[in-house]
């Protein structure tokens, strides 16, 4: 058994940065586990916890159903793999693989019996002569990989192991690495900015931001049922098409449930509309949604614009990138289509109309070309504008988790609305501390002036009646 349970993890530095918050997690034996998610989210700051190579401020971390957080790294029973390879460069691949093995004394036929299996496993043989100044990128890696193996470790952590791989070695290591999972038979935790990578290897992944657990669930659950807007647009390429709208109609069993956005209106399948959640206050109101859907959820075959089951709309070809195996097609949509000679004030930052099409690689659509693209509106997604998280559940047991996450994130946003309101209050009234100290500051300088310059004149008056006086005997 090598289980992990993380339970209320939080890691706060000196300087009062939290780089991770609540962290809750349950890894059970022969996992691979996969941490993802942008720099700066705190995946490698847990996994340096799980490791001991960082304190953990709060919380409790448990291998095997011991608590672990006093142990030293090297009483954990854990291997980590670093970003850096972190070889020694003076011993040879043989001698940096044996060298922990050594100081942990074991007997030299079993080192050599570990070693050589390990090198045998990664296809390294022929190199335990060589130092590591004499290997590939690749070939380093796999000899930091061999260190871990060596070790029989309960659990293996991997740290952005192929980002300084090309990408033909990295997506080959990708294989490797997976295999070696299922050969141990072992639990694996691993980190990664690349969600490719993530898709490929983890059986759960973990999706992190500012150091928050977003959602935790199989690459497939991710990738269907996303539950916020930032998993749905971190979790596959090219990244989600997303539009703001509002769902107007009415219900009922002769009913009809549309989508608005732009100058579109599409209307939405019964079995999406049983699943939205709370929909009585999106329907109608002035609450806006956003409207997701991917690339390769977007047609231009005669087939899906022709048949009456898909809803289509207007756009104008911008770009075409022929990939061979499929055609990305980048579209302004109609609502927010621009004259030319226009064209270039609009930023990207503020042109909201791009959309993004993964067609068939034999697709006839060329740029400049205003096509209809059909929309396979039973895979869009819907989330709340100002929570953004999802109002569609997967299923009606689903519904309840997802009211109880909306009513959560709202309250979240009213509490972070007031603390930013009482500090703007704050600051105001301090600005207006300010001012009037200034103020009287200033009154006080003045009258002080004033004080000064009063007695001049005085002094200077006297000196004239003398001499006056001194005219009148002449007369």
């Amino acid at each position: 058994m090598s289980s992990l349970n993380l339970k209320n993890i939080y890691k706060v530095y000196p300087s009062g940065v939290t780089a991770v918050t609540d962290f809750n997690l349950d890894i059970e034996d022969k996992e691979f586990i996969v941490f993802v998610g942008p720099s700066g989210c705190g995946k490698s700051t847990t996994l340096r916890m799980i490791a001991g190579l960082e304190e953990i401020s709060s919380g409790e971390l448990y291998i095997d159903g011991v608590l672990v957080n006093n142990r030293a790294p090297k009483d954990r029973d854990i291997a980590m793999v670093f970003q850096n390879y972190a070889l020694y460069p003076h011993m040879t691949v043989y001698d940096n693989m044996a060298f922990g093995l050594k100081l942990r004394k074991m007997p030299k036929p079993q080192i050599d019996q570990r070693v050589k299996e390990a090198a045998r496993i990664l296809g390294i043989e022929m190199y335990l002569s060589r130092k590591p100044k004499a290997l590939s990128g690749g070939q380093r890696q796999r000899v930091a990989l061999g260190r871990a193996i060596v070790r029989e470790p309960k659990v293996f952590l991997l740290d952005e192991p192929l980002s300084n791989l090309d990408a033909k070695l990295r997506s080959q290591m990708r294989t490797e690495i997976t295999k070696l999972h299922n050969r141990l038979a072992t639990t694996f935790i691993y980190v990664t900015h690349d969600q490719v990578e993530a898709m490929t290897m983890g059986t759960r992944i973990v999706v992190m931001k500012d150091g928050f657990m977003q959602q935790v669930d199989t690459p497939i659950n991710l990738y269907d049922h996303p539950i916020n807007q930032f998993v749905a647009g971190f979790i596959g390429t090219p990244q989600m098409n997303f539009f703001s709208g509002k769902l107007t109609g009415s219900k009922g069993a002769k009913g009809k449930v549309y989508l608005e956005f732009g100058l579109e209106k599409i209307a939405l399948p019964k079995e999406k509309v049983d699943l939205i959640c709370n929909l009585d206050k999106y329907l109608n109101t002035d609450r806006e949604i956003v409207f997701g859907i991917r690339p390769e959820d977007l047609h231009d075959e005669e087939a899906w614009v022709n048949d009456s089951k898909n809803p289509s709309i207007e756009v104008k070809v911008d770009v075409v990138e022929a990939l061979g195996s499929e055609t990305l097609l980048y579209c302004k949509t109609r609502s927010e289509q621009v004259p030319e000679d226009e064209e270039s004030i609009k930023s990207i930052v503020d042109d909201v109309s791009n959309l993004t099409a993964k067609v068939d690689s034999r697709s006839s659509s060329k740029a400049g070309d205003n096509i209809k693209i059909a929309i396979d509106i039973i895979h869009c997604h819907l989330f709340d504008k100002e929570t953004e998280v999802t109002i569609l559940a997967r299923d009606e047991e689903n519904k309840a988790e997802i009211e109880a996450l909306q009513a959560k994130r709202e309250e979240e946003e009213a509490a972070k609305a007031a603390a930013a309101a009482e500090k703007l209050a704050a600051e105001e009234a301090k600005a207006a501390a300010e001012a009037e100290k200034q103020r009287l500051k200033m009154e006080k300088k003045l009258a002080k002036k004033n004080k000064v310059e009063a007695p001049a004149e005085e002094v200077a008056a006297p000196a004239e009646e003398p001499a006056a006086e001194e005219e009148k005997p002449a007369e």
